[in-house]
């Protein structure tokens, strides 16, 4: 074999095979989250298909049944992802350290999410990955991410698949996604840096989702006294509200100054 080094990888050329083949493991700090995922089979193949592509991080909100035989089974030697997730309630849990999240939806909604295709997706992850801890979340089987869930997201993925026959597991879903998430990460690695040298960083770390979640509940509050949010309006007006902010990428500091100046307009009002 002779060799080269693409995107920080060692990649070999096989007279055999006739084709490039990479030859060095490569983890991508990107977290799969599984919403209320019914079938145990699903965790393990998507363990499996996490496991191929170099990521090792996965995080299920209240699965109905796991651990399970049938998931081990699945994961046909992929133990080690399922042995290292975690188990939560809320997807709120599952993501309140992230500071970028990004949905995937098998629809498309009646609100104007952000929608990109899995490999735009990718690339934002992996983009976002060097400043923040970033996470890739899943519906359940059936329903998919409520309005809510990807309310607490970023970015919404859809897959373009076959409209005449769309349905695709699960697992397959995150199999797709984590192919992109793999190509991707060459790609940046191949422009990256070396460790110390960058400085074109931000001023603040990107917000969190436990941040952003915490300014949403101030602003609704805060709204709530002055008479603009109502009992009667309809929830999709709280929606169109986080987009407003999820679009802006809000950093830690400019939280801070938005609660701020949430807190000087309550204090005014009490004044007046």
């Amino acid at each position: 074999m002779t060799g080269r080094n693409t995107g920080g990888a060692r990649v070999e050329y096989s007279p055999t095979r006739g084709k490039f083949e990479f030859t060095r493991t490569m983890q991508i700090p990107v977290r799969i989250v599984l919403v209320e995922t019914s079938h145990p089979g699903n965790i393990g193949a998507s363990a499996r298909a996490m496991k191929t592509m170099g990521l090792d991080e996965l995080v299920l909100v209240a699965p109905r049944e796991f651990p399970s035989a049938e998931a081990t089974a699945r994961a046909s030697g992929a133990d080690d992802v399922l042995a290292r997730a975690r188990i939560v309630d809320t997807l709120a849990e599952a993501i309140a350290d992230c500071g970028y999240v990004a949905g995937a939806s098998a629809r498309l909604r009646r609100l104007s999410w952000p929608v990109v295709d899995p490999r735009a997706g990718a690339a934002a992850l992996c983009k976002h990955a060097r400043e923040t801890t970033v996470a890739m979340v899943f519906g359940p089987e059936h329903s998919g991410l409520t309005n809510e869930d990807l309310g607490r997201c970023n970015q919404v993925v859809h897959i373009p698949a076959n409209p005449a026959y769309s349905s695709l597991n699960v697992a397959m879903a995150v199999q797709v996604l984590c192919y992109e998430l793999r190509m991707a990460a060459l790609e940046h690695q191949a422009d990256a840096e070396p460790a110390g040298q960058r400085n074109d960083g931000p001023e603040s770390p990107p917000a969190t989702a436990a941040e952003l979640e915490g300014f949403y509940r101030h602003l609704e509050t805060a709204l709530s006294a002055a008479g603009f949010l109502k009992p009667n309006r309809p929830r999709q007006l709280k929606l169109r509200l986080r987009r407003i902010f999820q679009r802006s990428g809000l950093d830690r500091n400019e939280i801070n100054i938005l609660r701020g100046v949430l807190t000087a307009l309550e204090g005014g009002r009490r004044e007046g």
